[in-house]
């Protein structure tokens, strides 16, 4: 036993000479924190540091498995749910610790501005955290796309629909996000990127800034009636404080850190076990827009914004309202940073707190029920009138019944009865080519999906030759002018036949 510890304490010099981490994390463990401090309202903080590390252990297991590819994302899911062992459980931790972390992080940051944590000297931590909650929220978005279920089809094209809406930039950032205009294979290998590389590797790096200053300013101490911040005398007065009730932050006041955190994974673990992971839920399909489709719990509150909000004030509240409150919450300590610490002598900023949390948790209870938004009036039900089959070939009554099975009557009008959303198909052969109709059901445009993955090369080819015979009166098929140009016959040089040579 004595030459294995001698072994271990060997090998640790050996480590310790080349690298020197061993007095500075030391130093950092140990660095004293006021005794007020060692608090069970000072534990968020850790415990969304370990979620982040459960987030990680469990993601990379899961890339093993997951392909980020339009066609086997949905199965490999399923491969992970019901042919790995453990592996729905996974699926479920990993899931659960998104939620989980979301939570802890907003807490966290409630709590920090509660206590008036985000003031001088301290205003830098405060901005970092503000951007760790963004970069923690598009982890989860981000997740849920990766399920590629009917949820996030439908969640994705909310999510791009409102990016679009952004001037002069929308529709690049638009193929940004999807890889082209259409939700494809494209698509999921840059969300892949997004969730598995680029967030975390910024969120790691700013976590480690985060700890750094952290540990050189000192948590901030517990607030008094009374004691004022300024900048001239703050220092002194926290250095002051640390030397006459200070305490080493481990073992002393880490302890209820390590409890809460341990007490979290373990919340995280049941959770997974009893309910299981999230999805997947129906594969993505286009055709079927009268779904139902939910976002994760993180983001249900935006659900119900928008199911209830006028038309009119959907953008402006979308682009208006996040941009303030996200350059407010970085413009706070810059203006307050001195000043009032506790929170009987902030009251704005408990009935602000108080206000903010009652919205997003009314909203939140609202999106689990809240109707799909927009409401479409569907037609889907009713046939199509027996007006436009008459004199039909067999193929134009099978696409007549493509049209109606896959439901184009929730967008579309026919015979003045249908959806406004898309354009009227009465005299839609009138418009377009039958190229132009192909390209439009397949890659989809504008408001209209892509059905390219939902309908078969015959239900296309059936369904096309179906609105070619839908034209306004006696007016003429469109046609593609360059195509008949460049199909005409062109004029031929005249062939001039020798003499023939009388023979000799």
């Amino acid at each position: 036993m004595a030459g294995m510890k001698q072994r271990m304490g060997d090998l640790y010099d050996w480590f310790e000479r080349r690298l020197g981490l061993g007095e500075a994390i030391t130093d950092a463990a140990e660095h004293p924190v006021p005794s007020k401090t060692s608090s069970w309202w000072y534990v968020f903080g850790s415990a969304a540091a370990v979620l982040f590390m459960l987030q990680i252990v469990t993601g990379i297991l899961l890339a093993l498995v997951y392909a980020p590819t339009a066609g086997e994302a949905w199965n490999s899911l399923q491969f992970l749910d019901h042919n790995i062992r453990l592996g729905w459980y996974l699926r479920a931790l990993h899931g659960w610790g998104s939620d989980f972390m979301v939570a802890v992080v907003l807490i966290h940051l409630a709590q920090v501005f509660l206590f008036g944590a985000y003031k001088y000297p301290r205003e830098l931590t405060w901005i970092v955290g503000v951007f760790l909650l963004l970069l923690t929220l598009g982890m989860a978005f981000t997740g849920q796309v990766l399920r590629f279920d009917q949820d996030a089809y439908w969640g994705l094209g909310i999510g791009v629909s409102i990016v679009s809406r952004i001037p002069w930039i929308g529709g690049a950032l638009v193929d940004i996000l999807l890889g082209g205009p259409i939700l494809a294979g494209p698509t999921l290998s840059r969300f892949f990127a997004l969730h598995v590389f680029v967030i975390p590797g910024i969120l790691l790096a700013l976590v480690a800034l985060h700890l750094w200053m952290v540990l050189r300013l000192g948590i901030n101490e517990w607030p008094m009636p009374g004691r004022l911040v300024s900048k001239k005398s703050y220092a002194a007065e926290y250095h002051k404080l640390t030397e006459k009730t200070g305490i080493p932050f481990v073992p002393d006041a880490a302890w209820k850190d390590a409890v809460f955190a341990a007490a979290t994974i373990l919340a995280v673990m049941a959770c997974a076990l009893w309910f299981g992971p999230f999805g997947p839920t129906g594969q993505p399909d286009p055709t079927i827009i009268q779904t139902a489709p939910k976002p994760d719990v993180a983001f249900l509150w935006i659900y119900a914004v928008l199911a209830y909000l006028p038309a009119n004030l959907e953008t402006p509240m979308m682009f208006i309202a996040p941009a303030v409150i996200i350059l407010a919450m970085i413009l706070l300590p810059l203006i307050f940073g001195e000043g009032e610490k506790h929170w009987s002598r902030r009251p704005m900023a408990v009935l602000m707190l108080i206000g903010v949390a009652l919205t997003l948790g009314i909203f939140t209870r609202l999106g689990m029920y809240t109707p799909w938004s927009p409401i479409m009036d569907a037609w889907s039900k009713e046939p199509v009138p027996v007006a436009y089959l008459k004199d039909r070939t067999p193929v134009e009554r099978a696409g007549a019944i493509v049209f109606e099975n896959k439901q184009c009557r929730n967008c579309h009008s026919l015979g003045g009865e249908g959806g406004m959303r898309g354009p009227a198909l009465d005299g839609i052969a009138s418009r377009m080519t039958e190229d132009q109709m192909i390209r439009q059901v397949l890659q989809g445009g504008g408001n209209m999906p892509a059905f390219g993955n939902a309908l078969s090369p015959a239900e296309t080819t059936a369904l096309v030759d179906f609105l070619e015979t839908l034209r306004a009166g006696r007016v003429p098929a469109a046609i593609d002018a360059s195509r008949n140009v460049a199909e005409s016959p062109q004029p031929q040089p005249e062939k001039t036949i020798p003499p023939v040579q009388p023979e000799r």
